[in-house]
């Protein structure tokens, strides 16, 4: 029987590599690469073998896809932000027997899902950059799924995260999930760019975002999820939020009630609301159904 040993809600800002970097920025990002390092510490305690990130970087417009090729190995830069993330260097296992678990239970809940072992689909940095700092030794297996979703209801992301669940408890090993996107998402005006680089974008967008981490800090899930559409919407969520949603309905959606530990406080850059978060498992979580 597999286990669900650790979820959590982690960002992936392009200027955590610039931290590494000599320079006006370097160190700037510290607390979030601590807060990646932890979080790797923890599954490794907790002897997982497979980490699947839901990526706000991967964007489909059709169906959900998830990237479970044999192995992941390449060079990269972003086309978005080149001038933060450029030849990047990475090399990971992938996870193909799980993948195509996850995409049949999906599709048995009625989810158009699809997993891939095509080597040259890429990676995006919404996978890439935790995985910087959170799998240099290739630990762990990697799985990718698409969470930049812009035709898909919520109902349906909801519904993946429960066969993704599934799919955990059917098989044979440990796993790690990662939602890998921000809070608010409103990026900061071209001409600020410079000096708005650990600011927000919008002094409603901090006030929600501080709202949000109280609720989720008091395990008050009925409210964050019922208030979640509008949030996404009117804060410009990352992906409009879907590695969210799918991690709630992981969890158990409305009816989650865990007290989130932040490993990195809330945190702004570019306009950009970011947290490193922890969700604690419910105690029954890795049961099988009767």
């Amino acid at each position: 029987m597999g286990n669900l040993a650790l979820a959590a809600k982690t960002t992936h800002v392009p200027s955590m590599y610039l931290s590494e970097l000599p320079g006006k920025n370097h160190g700037c990002r510290k607390a979030a690469i601590d807060g990646h390092i932890e979080i790797g510490q923890r599954c490794r305690d907790l002897g997982v073998d497979t980490i699947i990130v839901f990526d706000t970087h991967w964007l489909v417009n059709s169906a959900y896809h998830i990237n479970c090729t044999d192995r992941f190995s390449g060079i990269y830069t972003s086309n978005e932000l080149p001038h933060f993330i450029r030849d990047i260097s990475f090399d990971y296992d992938g996870n193909p027997k799980l993948g195509q678990m996850i995409a049949e239970e999906a599709r048995k809940l009625g989810v158009r899902a699809q997993a891939h072992n095509i080597p040259s689909l890429n990676l995006e940095y919404g996978t890439l950059v935790p995985m910087r700092y959170m799998n240099q030794d290739k630990h762990f297996k990697v799985i990718s799924i698409s969470a930049f979703c812009t035709v898909h209801d919520f109902e349906d992301s909801r519904r993946m995260g429960e066969a993704i669940l599934n799919a955990i408890k059917n098989y044979d090993g440990t796993v790690a999930v990662l939602a890998s996107g921000s809070l608010s998402h409103r990026f900061i005006d071209d001409r600020r760019a410079e000096e708005g680089m650990h600011s927000y974008t919008r002094e409603f967008d901090r006030q929600m975002d501080e709202r949000v981490v109280k609720l989720w800090k008091e395990g008050r899930f009925k409210e964050f999820c019922a208030m979640l559409p509008e949030y996404a919407q009117y804060c410009f969520g990352e992906g409009n939020m879907h590695d969210t949603v799918m991690l709630l309905g992981l969890l158990g959606w409305d009816k989650y009630d865990g007290k989130v530990e932040f490993v990195t406080d809330l945190f702004p850059s570019s306009g950009t609301g970011q947290v490193n978060a922890i969700f604690p498992l419910p105690a029954d979580i890795n049961q099988k159904a009767a």
